[in-house]
């Protein structure tokens, strides 16, 4: 198996003030199910919505249930694909009707939730009960804030945004995993002639589309350009690394870099994960949760050594450093300000007693993710998948910036606006200084 080593320290006991983290994640996709009620539940009750896909939907499903045998109280579960589940959390928020447990991303989310008082304020639960705080990497907090107070817990595993690779793929056509843009279009020409994909992207969905503007951006301007553009700076989408951006997804597009009829493919279906472990693309820019799902479903895709994976390439002449993250390193959990007193004491007694104990770390471990919690050192180097676990927690120690996917940092009506003018980038009817534009004045395509 191919990776790229950073260096061996463990993220987990050692501080991660090295790495400035501002964090968010996309969540897996798969097919949909429920466990329980959709809102508020009553009595002695309370409820929770989650993403669906396997694995983590099988280990919160299990850890709702261990908890329900604590006699604390009774929580519902409820499963949602991703996509719809967005749009559901806002709808069922906005009316008064969410769930007591709400299941987000922090960042410029959670900040419309507090400033609404939508969700309860958590900080002197907290202070209450430390050690829990304790118990998680210190640098997950940041996204969970919002003007010095806490808003929302971590909840999950710890996933940045990764360019996988298929090896045997890599190696028909005479290819190497790229480290440079040079390279990755090397890979573009020698998979078109070879006759597989050179890239699996799920275009349908926009988020996936934009983690290639993340990277660009990054990779060409440094990561202060996003930065400016988060902190609402005049003018800062004007940016010329903006249009350089959009320039490289030309460049992309008319190389035919990504699979035929990306556009209509949808990262619920996990089509795009297909396409890697199927040996039909050479390679997948995603988020880390996807190796547990690729791992459940690609055979012996993973177990038998031919996924690769590494950081995103440089771009000469760019400001971007390789070991730059973008991504999603946690999900977060907040309180609704709308529960009553009943239900938020359950779904408390749930944070403290079920949500990330240690059998759910080992879950998490297991299914090939690395949680956020602390001690987790011994856990990773016994696990099959020790290579990879160690190597994820080594690029987040290591990382200078790691930043947070731009659809959670920016406000939700940014987001939206972003996730238009990238669908639109991509299917080449817009161009790049017209993106840059749209972003400025808050237009969508």
């Amino acid at each position: 198996m191919r990776n790229f080593s950073l260096s061996r320290r463990s993220l987990f006991g050692a501080s991660a003030g090295a790495a400035a983290m501002t964090l968010a994640a996309c969540g897996t996709s798969g097919p949909g199910g429920s466990g329980g009620s959709g809102g508020s539940g009553g009595g002695n009750s309370a409820s929770i919505w989650q993403l669906s896909g396997q694995p983590n939907e099988g280990i919160y499903k299990d850890s709702v249930d261990a908890f329900n045998e604590l006699d604390k109280g009774t929580l519902d579960i409820t499963f949602f694909q991703n996509d719809a589940y967005k749009q559901k959390i806002r709808t069922a928020i906005g009316a008064g009707e969410a769930p007591t447990v709400i299941y987000g991303w922090g960042g410029g989310g959670l900040r419309t939730y507090a400033e609404e008082k939508q969700v309860d304020d958590l900080t002197s639960w907290l202070e209450e009960n430390s050690d829990f705080k304790k118990g998680f990497v210190d640098s997950v907090w940041d996204a969970a804030t919002v003007d010095d107070k806490i808003y929302a817990l971590p909840i999950g595993a710890t996933q940045p945004i990764i360019m996988f690779s298929n090896e045997k793929v890599l190696d028909k056509i005479g290819a190497e995993a790229p480290k440079t843009w040079d390279d990755l279009m090397d890979v573009v020409e020698k998979a078109n002639s070879g006759g597989a994909a050179p890239i699996s992207l799920a275009g349908q969905s926009r988020w996936t589309s934009m983690m290639w503007l993340e990277y660009l951006l990054d990779r060409i301007g440094g990561p202060e350009v996003f930065a400016n553009i988060a902190a609402g700076k005049k003018d800062a989408w004007l940016d010329d690394a903006v249009v350089e951006m959009g320039n490289k997804v030309k460049e992309l597009l008319k190389a035919k870099a990504f699979a035929d009829g990306f556009e209509s493919m949808s990262a619920d279906s996990n089509t795009d994960q297909a396409l890697l472990w199927s040996d039909k693309a050479a390679l997948m820019l995603h988020g880390g949760w996807t190796y547990g799902g690729m791992k459940t479903s690609g055979g012996d895709f993973v177990s038998g050594g031919h996924l690769g994976y590494g950081p995103f390439p440089t771009i000469e002449g760019g400001k971007g450093k390789l070991e730059n993250l973008v991504g999603n390193p946690c999900n977060y959990v907040s309180l609704s300000s709308a529960a009553s007193k009943d239900e938020k004491t359950v779904a408390k007694s749930y944070f403290l007693d079920g949500m990330m104990t240690d059998d759910v770390a080992a879950a998490f471990v297991k299914s090939g993710s690395a949680p956020v919690i602390q001690g987790q050192e011994d856990a990773l180097a016994k696990s099959d998948d020790a290579d990879y676990l160690q190597w994820v927690y080594t690029s987040i120690q290591d990382a200078p910036v790691f930043t947070q996917s731009w659809d959670q940092a920016l406000q939700p009506t940014d987001a939206e606006n972003l996730l238009v003018n990238t669908e639109q980038l991509f299917l080449g009817k817009l161009e790049p200084e017209q993106f840059a534009e749209n972003m400025n004045s808050g237009k969508g395509a």
